[in-house]
């Protein structure tokens, strides 16, 4: 399990980095409430990852001190787009704690992966993005 959610861990944690970047690119009320709060929920979900890890007493890679964008975030499309990308990845990185958790530790992850996968659909939906749904979220296209 603690692969699993050291991968989740560093999902979240690159997720909280990315909003910072695509909040300032957002040019409408409403978008940048939406990152707000996807932001917080990443650091919600961050915050109980690493409960986690420390109630198992199993330590994660340390977080870098910044991260790389896979492309420039230049103006309100290109902050879209990294903003769907960071959420289909955060789903893809809760997909495998899925099959190496139970009770509510499973609950949590299939939270947490259905939470991105919705999130993503939004953000396409504002980018017009079709089709605005993956058929699996949270799976590798």
């Amino acid at each position: 399990m603690n692969p699993q959610l050291g991968a989740a861990l560093a999902a979240e944690e690159a997720a909280i980095y990315a909003y910072g970047v695509i909040g300032v690119r957002l040019n409408s009320r409403g978008d940048e409430t939406e990152a707000r709060v996807a932001e917080q929920a990443h650091r919600g979900r961050r915050d109980y990852l690493v409960a986690r890890l420390a109630a198992v007493k199993a330590s994660s890679a340390p977080s870098p001190a910044g991260y790389e964008l896979p492309f420039p975030v230049t103006d309100r499309a290109t902050a879209l787009k990294l903003a769907i990308q960071i959420e289909d990845g955060v789903a893809q990185s809760w997909r495998p704690v899925l099959a190496v958790t139970t009770g509510n530790d499973r609950g949590t992850a299939l939270a947490a992966m259905t939470e991105a996968a919705v999130r993503a659909t939004r953000w396409r939906r504002l980018a017009e993005v079709t089709p605005a749904t993956l058929p699996f979220p949270g799976r590798p296209e």
